[in-house]
């Protein structure tokens, strides 16, 4: 009989400040939010469509950002060549969509202001884990830690796990996460969904981008 997997430790609790509060996780989404990778995402469909000789419009892809590849392959191929696609798609990532990739405006100084506050910061992305890694290393993005392959309501297990207390996303997916996981959600409308999509969708704060967010943060670290 096989030994039976040992039980995953628990996270431990979040330290206590010298103030007595505790120091706070802010949880990120990826695309849209801490970085553009619009222009790589593009460059890595258009590559895919040679690739495969199948037609993709890389610009609407792009436009689109946030829900998992399959969903968007899925737009392109027929049903029983999705996964194989997605495979194909995240092996030729490194090379089309890393270096053309920026980060978006206010990321670094967000990251900054969350470790200002002696919090960690950590980064909650439906993109492939290792591509995500690659990002924020080419980009000298460092968070406390990265979980990827996780949409919407399924975010809600990394920031649970991590404690975080606050998520930042452009995606209603993001939003949804948020408030599956009890924390807040905070908003950009940087991405696909407009302000009033995201006001809709249930998000506790919306910013116009992350250049807002420090200020937020402060206000939100005095009130709590």
């Amino acid at each position: 009989m096989a030994n039976a997997t040992p039980p995953t430790p628990p996270t431990p609790p979040t330290p206590p400040t010298p103030s007595g509060r505790t120091t706070p996780t802010v949880g990120f989404d990826l695309d849209m939010t801490l970085i553009d990778s619009r222009p790589g995402i593009r460059a890595c469909y258009v590559a895919l469509a040679e690739r495969t000789g199948t037609y993709v419009d890389a610009d609407l892809a792009v436009s689109r950002l946030g829900p998992p590849l399959v969903e968007e392959i899925a737009n392109w191929f027929p049903a029983e060549r999705v996964e194989e696609v997605a495979d194909l798609y995240r092996a030729m990532y490194p090379e089309y969509a890393i270096t053309p990739t920026l980060a978006m405006p206010g990321a670094r100084d967000a990251i900054a202001a969350v470790r200002a506050r002696g919090g960690r910061a950590i980064v909650v992305t439906a993109k492939y884990e290792p591509n995500a890694k690659l990002h924020l290393a080419h980009l000298g993005i460092e968070p406390d830690a990265v979980i990827g392959d996780l949409w919407a309501e399924q975010k809600a297990l990394a920031l649970r796990e991590h404690g975080a207390s606050v998520y930042v996303g452009d995606h209603t997916g993001d939003v949804r996460g948020a408030r599956t996981a009890g924390a807040v959600s905070v908003a950009v409308a940087t991405g696909p969904c407009d302000a009033a999509e995201l006001r809709e969708a249930g998000a506790d704060t919306v910013l116009t981008d992350l250049k807002e967010f420090p200020r937020w943060f402060s206000d939100y670290c005095s009130d709590n």
